[in-house]
């Protein structure tokens, strides 16, 4: 049957002359590893479009279920963890590999006449991945990727004539919202790897016409050898160490949770994705009227650089010894981008100590810090509206933009602070401040009022900022606090909030947690301030929890806490009053930074939050691939050297 079929399907289709051209090249030097980068890229790509299809019977593209539903793909679906990591870690080593590829198609000389259209398709594509990782950061809709996307959209604003149109189109309007993630997941699951096919097809088909440059050296190129099957044998042996890698990642390793996206969340310090660290380090050093050098005319440098390699190298040789020049020059490129990489990836922000009391009144020599009602309700726009992102007040956000703390000093005029506000460019053209043109009037002079009172100043250590008690809770003490006890209020209190079904980060909760729990509890849950009216004599201890509260599931140990973070809790003895704030029913904290504070206190009673349910073994599984592997691998060999055999023994002949 099979015989009939293939004889049916050759009569039709040419597939003997398409298994000559792609099977029978001769490669000058014959088979190399070298060779095998431009393979191992391809089959990544591969994986990717795979595992990116698989991820889209799981995932939903909107801002209230995007996390949540890759959440449920990688801790409930089986080896889900494994499709979203292979996905994750298989885009950090393609940029890798491309990079490795353009980097020994350099020094061989390949960009090289007739080898242009090959060079420039091959940079095309660089490019094309670096948007498919791009936009595929926005598309869980945590902070990672809603502040990558933030910052990113307003880089792309600051391009001259055509930034406004270019920010407005990306973000679907003038904020980050569900145009927003609907429009990045257009680009990243249509039209990028839709574009990324036809380049890689014009990328093979110049190369074939080509063919390989092969080694410098002249007598080297005399030998040949055959792409089937000794190069082939070598991408397959590359290509699967290259899976083995990237199960191992996934299992041990995956992808880490960044918690929500939360616009009003001050404690996430945005940083994009390693990929493009260099260029976040380098906007650093252009501030002011210089900014648009590190936004704009840097990127387009390296674009221009890398386009125009083939006109510049104009040197015959492709021999780099006698190519000083072209080498040096892209030695010195190459080590610009890792150097500065390795420096933004070690940049890190300031930390957010300052712990903000409602209704403190507090005093600088003769200021006073009290806010009106006005500026209470502007303080609220600020924060809501993502301006700790880029901007500082108090020691609290991020020292991208300038410090607003002291603004009230500048005397700015409410007109001048409000066209800031909705056309920042007007004041500094190179701004990349979003233009805030949804904001009401009322909202606007609640705004101007907040930014023209003057703020407490920045705490300077955890040390000041939070009294640490050094007395240590007993085991003794623990279990004087009843379990029966706790369940009791438990079942008084008010159902679990939203937070309880977000997985948290762990990070960001911590320092959350700082904020606003470590003045009781202590900064590392283990210890409180006394006579709160538990039995105790303290605060509860949160490390190690109430026996009572713990579960080893993290389901339902996040549901215990998150009923007393939602709706506070009273003294169990009298007189009767609130014991712990209200910090969901008072919405004076978030439901995802509630689960990042969840997320952080299961961690020190070391429970993962994120734990998958029902995974499988991973150690299990990655043994099993390299048995797998290494399997293949033997009888891949086997038959290369049986194959070789038989080749010397008919050439004799």
């Amino acid at each position: 049957m099979a015989l009939k079929t293939g004889g049916w399907l050759k009569e039709r289709l040419p597939i003997n002359g398409i298994k000559r051209a792609v099977l029978s090249e001769k490669i000058p030097g014959g088979a190399s590893f070298f060779y095998s980068l431009g393979s191992a890229t391809l089959f990544v790509f591969s994986l990717l479009v795979l595992t990116g299809i698989w991820q889209l019977f799981y995932y939903a593209p909107t801002v209230d279920h995007a996390y949540e539903s890759l959440s449920y793909l990688r801790i409930i679906v089986p080896y889900g963890w494994l499709i979203h990591g292979i996905h994750y870690w298989g885009a950090n080593i393609m940029a890798v590999l491309v990079a490795m590829h353009i980097i020994r198609a350099f020094i061989w000389g390949a960009h090289k006449k007739p080898g242009e259209l090959t060079w420039l398709t091959g940079v095309i594509l660089l490019f094309l991945i670096a948007g498919l990782i791009f936009t595929g950061a926005a598309l869980p809709w945590d902070e990672t990727g809603y502040w990558a996307m933030e910052v990113g959209t307003s880089i792309a604003g600051t391009i001259p004539l055509i930034g406004g149109f270019l920010e407005k189109f990306l973000r679907g309007g003038y904020i980050m919202g569900q145009l927003t993630l609907s429009r990045f997941f257009t680009m990243h699951t249509v039209l990028i790897p839709a574009l990324a096919m036809v380049i890689i097809v014009f990328h093979l088909i110049s190369f074939r016409q080509t063919g390989s440059v092969g080694p410098w050296n002249e007598l080297k190129r005399r030998k040949t050898g055959d792409f089937w099957p000794d190069q082939v044998v070598i991408d397959l042996i590359i290509s699967g160490f290259i899976f083995v890698l990237i199960v191992w990642l996934s299992a041990f390793h995956p992808a880490p949770f960044s918690g929500p996206a939360d616009p009003s969340d001050s404690a996430f310090q945005p940083r994009p994705e390693w990929n493009f660290l260099f260029l976040y380090q380098l906007l650093k050093l252009f501030k002011g009227p210089y900014e648009l050098i590190g936004t704009v005319g840097i990127p387009l440098l390296i674009i221009i650089i890398l386009i125009s390699v083939p006109f510049i190298d104009r040197n015959k040789s492709h021999d780099p010894r006698k190519r000083s020049g072209m080498m040096t020059g892209g030695l010195v490129f190459v080590l610009f981008i890792l150097v500065y990489t390795i420096i933004g990836s070690r940049s890190n922000p300031e930390k957010n100590t300052s712990i903000p009391v409602p209704g403190r009144k507090e005093h600088k020599g003769a200021v006073s810090y009290e806010l009106s009602p006005a500026a209470v309700k502007g303080e609220a726009i600020f924060k809501t509206y993502g301006c700790l992102a880029c901007h500082k007040i108090s020691g609290e956000g991020s020292k991208v933009s300038p410090d607003l703390t002291d603004e009230y000093e500048n005397n700015r005029s409410k007109e001048w602070l409000i066209v800031q506000i909705t056309n920042s460019k007007v004041h500094f053209p190179t701004s990349i401040m979003p233009d805030y043109t949804m904001l009401s009037q009322e909202q606007l002079n609640n705004l101007v009022e907040y930014l023209n009172t003057p703020h407490r100043p920045a705490q300077k250590s955890d040390t000041t900022a939070v009294p640490v008690l050094t007395a240590k809770m007993s085991s003794d003490s623990i279990m004087i606090l009843q379990e029966e006890d706790t369940r009791k209020k438990l079942s008084q209190l008010g159902a679990p909030g939203e937070a309880a079904s977000i997985i948290g980060n762990v990070v960001v909760g911590r320092k959350l947690y700082a904020l606003n729990c470590a003045i009781c509890h202590g900064m590392n849950g283990s210890e409180g301030e006394p006579d709160f009216g538990s039995r105790s004599g303290r605060v509860p201890s949160l490390d190690p929890v109430n026996l009572g509260l713990f579960s080893a599931s993290p389901d339902q140990f996040a549901e215990n806490i998150d009923r007393f973070i939602q709706h506070g809790s009273v003294k169990s003895v009298p007189p009767a009053s609130l014991t712990m704030f209200d910090y969901g029913d008072s919405y004076t904290l978030t439901q995802p930074q509630i689960a990042n504070i969840e997320a952080y206190i299961l961690s020190v009673n070391a429970v993962n939050r994120a734990e998958i349910a029902s995974p499988g073994s991973a150690r299990g599984f990655f043994i099993g691939v390299v048995l797998i592997y290494t399997t293949i691998i033997l009888l891949i060999i086997t038959f290369w050297q049986k194959t070789k055999r038989k080749r010397a023994s008919y050439n004799k002949k």
